[in-house]
């Protein structure tokens, strides 16, 4: 750490849709910088016109908000080619940026030779050797040059905050493109320049991205910017050990938001996802952020287990007040829910849309589930119901009552009358659920 204020960015391409891997990248740039007090800032690396949409763009921020990350500042790369032209001259002028005119055929069969010799397919630098009039007549025959940054023949070396040490050898990378043939610069040259020029200290990302950061220490040296701090973090695998893929729906934050999942415990999922630390459902954003260590995560790829993250949204509707949900329960059409119903329910429902089901248990109509050799008990239950205000001991004192009359006890005696009740096997405690219930419709119930 540096005596500098932290600032991170997260820089996604408004290609499609926000998925699980992105959104743990966003998340833990966002927990560095607010541990730190640091900023973070959210760029659009849109410069793929033919792929960037502004629904794209409108969608990765509204899941954003959902997700509970903000940012201190916003930027758009298609509002800066003019930045990204004039590193390019500067490029030029030192002489570390070049002109190439192979084809993408001849450069194909260029690396099929390297490769067929067991060696790496490193850019031969031919095109240096070009005279100007070599370069004229290639011109001359329609073709417009690609532009490579020069490596220098020098080692690059860098600590990382999730590798440790890290080193590349002289001769193992190629020369990178840095400008397509019609004047676009890629995301190599494009992200340095942003990322020099918006004062950014730390890049933290996948470690696929650790070939592409040897190459940019060099390209921020060259361009007279401070070299950030990296840290390159395993990247997700499913359950079962593969690799993710983004084109599975089920990956996709608004899919994930649409199936009832809390935004926090997403994030208390990812945050921990990779560490030794269990989270327990009872964190906050800000409990999240205070605790945060980018050195907790291992070296193994962590694993993604939507099973997992069912069990912890759990969790986390259990910590959730009433005063938390009062309003979401009003959108679902609970409007007349209040604490008491809430404290009832909510240990016993894996998602905040459960709970309908539980204020139609207490209001409205259901299907009891009757075996019919209990027809006879149930209705000698309606009989014994208590008369009265009814509390949290009326439970106690029916069920004791039952249990004297019919002998009855255990399984035998709880389940036939939580399904008549309920319609399920399980649930909330009838003990708390009774009293909601209320004699008339327990009554009906029970006699089916």
């Amino acid at each position: 750490m540096t005596g500098k204020t932290v600032r991170v960015r997260f820089a996604p391409s408004p290609t499609g849709s926000l998925h699980v891997g992105n959104a743990r990248t966003a998340l833990i740039n966002w927990l560095y910088a607010r541990h730190h007090g640091g900023e973070m800032l959210l760029r659009m690396d849109d410069t793929d016109s033919e792929r960037s949409t502004k629904e794209y763009e409108l969608g990765i921020i509204e899941d954003l908000g959902w997700f509970g990350l903000d940012w201190d500042d916003f930027a758009r790369q298609s509002a800066r080619q003019d930045r990204y032209d004039a590193a390019m001259e500067r490029l030029k002028e030192k002489g570390r940026l070049y002109p190439c005119y192979e084809t993408q055929e001849e450069l194909d069969l260029k690396r099929k030779i390297l490769l067929g010799q067991g060696k790496p397919p490193v850019y031969d630098r031919a095109a240096l050797a070009l005279s100007a009039e070599e370069q004229a007549a290639f011109v001359q025959q329609g073709r417009t040059p690609h532009w490579r940054f020069r490596l220098l023949d020098e080692p690059v070396e860098w600590d990382d905050l999730g590798r440790g040490h890290v080193r590349f050898e002289p001769g193992h990378l190629s020369d990178p493109v840095l400008v397509r043939e019609d004047g676009r610069p890629l995301y190599t040259l494009s992200s340095v320049v942003d990322d020099g020029e918006m004062f950014i200290t730390h890049v933290m990302r996948g470690e696929d991205h650790v070939v592409n950061t040897a190459v940019q220490v060099q390209l921020f040296q060259a361009l007279g910017y401070d070299v950030p701090t990296f840290a390159h973090l395993p990247l997700m695998v499913g359950a079962d050990g593969k690799a993710l893929s983004k084109r599975i729906g089920s990956l996709g934050l608004a899919e994930i938001r649409a199936d009832g999942t809390e935004a926090v415990a997403l994030a208390a999922y990812l945050a921990h996802l990779g560490t030794a630390i269990a989270p327990d459902g009872s964190e906050t954003m800000a409990d999240l952020a205070r605790n945060f260590d980018i050195k907790g995560f291992g070296r193994a790829g962590p694993r993604y287990d939507p099973a997992e993250l069912e069990t912890l949204n759990a969790k986390v509707i259990h910590h959730l007040s009433f005063d938390v949900v009062k309003d979401r329960l009003a959108e679902a059409g609970l409007g007349d829910a209040d604490e008491v119903f809430w404290s009832a329910i909510h240990g016993n429902i894996a998602k905040v849309s459960d709970a309908a089901y539980w204020w139609q248990v207490c209001n409205g109509e259901i299907d009891p589930a009757v075996d019919a050799e209990d027809r006879d008990f149930l209705t000698q239950a309606a009989a014994a119901l208590p008369e009265g205000a009814w509390d949290e001991t009326t439970w106690k004192t029916w069920t004791g009552a039952l249990k004297e009359a019919t002998g009855r006890k255990g399984k035998q005696l709880f389940l036939p009358l939580r399904r008549a009740l309920t319609g399920r096997d399980n649930g909330p405690e009838l003990r708390d659920l009774l009293p909601l219930i209320g004699r008339d419709r327990a009554a009906e119930r029970l006699r089916g």
